[in-house]
């Protein structure tokens, strides 16, 4: 496969990658661009980047004294960082380190493996409610999406998107279909369909379906009636966990 047409990410465990329907290149995982289901929009793309930088650096100043007592706030709850950096996957399976506010304890990491069994959806991705790893004030933050503004940076960074799917991990990447790899064909974001369709009260499939759905639609009006309904659901926390 040319090396233009696809990028590889490695990956660390082996997977039963034919009935999967991943395409696989000596224990890689492999994200063909040639099939895509974005399209191809200079204009669109270079504006919307404009638009994020300018609403982004204005939520940051606006939200700055939140976002300190926020900080200052975990902090004194354990005296260890308020930020949690984790590595996901963005546009055609390019890693980032991605920024949220630390909702759970130091060793949440550590402690999900003992926890996957009470996994509460389908699919690669973990959700469980009242999970015990979530803090006190990770409780709130999470609730109010509060957690996810730190992400504001990322979007500065290039690294993602205010409108986009949401970017997942790398483990949860090594379990995905052909068609669930699609979620890459665009630059992952802050909010998309699915933070506003009901969040952690739909199935896998219906996301991955939402996500592909904003692919195929992606304009300015879609950008702008997300990001209404998505205001919307965090005022009223629709689906938060």
């Amino acid at each position: 496969m040319r090396e233009n047409s696809a990028t590889a990410i490695e990956v660390e465990r082996n997977i039963d990658y034919e009935k999967r329907n991943i395409k696989v290149t000596t224990n890689k995982i492999v994200y063909n661009k040639e099939k895509s289901f974005a399209k191809e929009n200079k204009i669109y793309n270079k504006i919307k980047r404009m638009l994020d930088l300018i609403l982004s650096f204005g939520a940051l100043i606006v939200l700055f004294p939140i976002l300190l007592v926020i900080g200052i706030i975990i902090f004194l709850g354990d005296f260890h960082n308020p930020i949690f950096v984790q590595e996901r996957l963005t546009k055609h399976g390019k890693r980032f380190k991605m920024y949220k506010f630390r909702s759970m304890c130091v060793n949440a990491e550590e402690k999900l493996k003992d926890l996957h069994k009470h996994n509460e959806v389908d699919g690669p991705a973990f959700k469980m409610d009242n999970d015990p790893r979530v803090t006190k004030i990770g409780k709130f933050i999470r609730k109010t999406s509060i957690d996810e503004l730190p992400q504001l940076l990322n979007i500065i960074a290039g690294d993602m998107s205010i409108v986009g799917p949401r970017p997942p991990l790398p483990s949860e990447v090594e379990q995905y279909t052909e068609y669930q790899m699609h979620r890459l064909d665009v630059k992952t974001g802050l909010t998309c369909f699915w933070q506003c369709s009901g969040r952690s009260n739909i199935s896998f499939d219906e996301w991955v379906a939402l996500d592909v759905k904003y692919i195929k639609e992606m304009s300015f009006a879609t950008d702008t009636q997300i990001l209404f309904k998505t205001i919307k659901a965090v005022l009223k926390r629709d689906g938060a966990k």
